[in-house]
């Protein structure tokens, strides 16, 4: 039997909410979208590779690594603005954009320039990181931050 309640509810108690994304759920990518004075940008993708709907939301993490192993180069990158929850069907594309200042702009002595092989790339809520290939210049300086990034959408 049917209760008043339950009918009005508009809400499915067997419905299953969507799982959140996974590191094993997205693939991670970048593309350059712009550059100028001492100043690139690009976008940072996560596609979801898996064969269901997953929920994204946050920032994740993002910073420069190098020396053929991983190796964390500075600082990660400063997170800017808000974000919200993204469903990602499968194929879907979400993209945090990214600013990235050239090493070149900072004093030898307090950048100490580092090269770059790529992005160390954390899914949202997750610990486990992706390698994207981004050859670049860095500062192994920690207190010089050369990336900032916006959350998924």
């Amino acid at each position: 039997m049917r209760t008043e309640s339950s009918a009005s509810s508009g809400q499915d108690p067997a419905a299953p909410a969507t799982p959140t994304c996974t590191n094993a759920d997205l693939k991670a990518g970048y593309r350059a979208t712009d550059a100028g004075a001492g100043s690139r940008f690009g976008e940072i993708t996560l596609t979801n590779v898996s064969d269901h709907a997953c929920a994204l939301g946050g920032f994740g993490g993002l910073s420069y690594v190098g020396g053929g192993d991983g190796t964390q180069i500075g600082a990660p990158a400063v997170r800017e603005g808000s974000w919200r929850t993204v469903i990602m069907k499968p194929g879907q594309v979400a993209i945090s954009e990214v600013a990235e200042s050239t090493a070149e702009n900072y004093p030898v002595a307090e950048c100490r320039p580092t090269v770059v092989d790529g992005f160390r790339v954390y899914v949202p809520d997750s610990y486990d990181s992706q390698f994207v290939r981004h050859e670049t210049t860095g500062c192994a300086d920690k207190k010089v931050s050369l990336l900032s990034h916006r959350a998924f959408h």
